[in-house]
């Protein structure tokens, strides 16, 4: 697992499977309001983007994972 969190986008994904493939994520699904699954073809989950991250998730993880 692997978490990266963009400070200017307030927006968090958390991978699952590292790295995802281009066009390997097949089916996008919004959990809810902000929270966005990301599925390969045969519906295993890749990854979660989480939007307004700073509000869900933890600060100094945030920090500790800001993409570069």
């Amino acid at each position: 697992m692997k978490l990266e969190y963009d400070k200017a986008a307030d927006a968090a994904y958390i991978y699952l499977v590292y790295p995802i493939g281009k066009g390997e994520a097949k089916k996008t699904v919004e959990l809810r309001e902000n929270i966005i699954l990301d599925f390969d073809a045969k519906g295993k989950l890749l990854g979660v983007e989480i939007l307004n991250a700073s509000t869900v998730l933890n600060r100094k993880a945030l920090a500790q994972s800001e993409a570069a």
